[in-house]
């Protein structure tokens, strides 16, 4: 039995209401999104669920969550920090930002903060060119933009995502 369509029979059956049945493999991402909102990311059998669904292959709804920036295969942290740096970013301060945030934070690109919080992420094009450093916070809630961020007002930032990622795990 498809877990996803177990889970959750009403969002799927509305998601995929939405196309044609010759163009259902369009509900993809709708129902990746659906897939990791309760863990944050699309597990290996939530990705066989939605291509059984969709009748495409597993590894095209992996290539979509490896191209997307809103689509996460691992585990991570309550919240994902994503530092855009591609070139425009680069060139007001997103490398160096995302250097001295890590050293802040005492983690590599990629990793997780000890306490499970703050996973940092390097990113391209969040499309905020003239708003560097900026970045993303994903989360269970959504995401939400920071723009024209200071490491001070990042790190304020990080403590009361800290102090609300505690008080839901309560």
């Amino acid at each position: 039995m498809n877990k996803l369509l177990e889970k959750y029979p009403d969002e799927v059956q509305a998601i995929l209401s939405k196309y044609p049945a010759e163009q259902k493999r369009s509900a993809v991402m709708p129902l990746l999104y659906l897939a990791q909102r309760e863990a944050g990311y699309v597990t290996k059998a939530a990705m066989q669920d939605i291509a059984g669904l969709l009748d495409i292959t597993t590894t095209e709804v992996a290539s979509i969550i490896g191209f997307y920036t809103l689509f996460h295969d691992k585990e991570a942290g309550t919240f994902r920090m994503q530092v855009c740096t591609d070139l425009p970013c680069a060139l007001r301060g997103a490398d160096k930002f995302l250097q001295e945030l890590c050293a802040n934070l005492g983690v590599k690109v990629g990793e997780t903060t000890p306490d499970g919080m703050i996973t940092v992420e390097a990113v391209t094009c969040l499309a905020g060119c003239d708003k560097a450093p900026m970045f993303q916070v994903q989360s269970g809630e959504g995401i939400a933009y920071h723009e024209n961020m200071t490491m001070d007002r990042t790190m304020e930032l990080v403590e009361a995502l800290r102090k609300a990622g505690r008080e839901v795990s309560k």
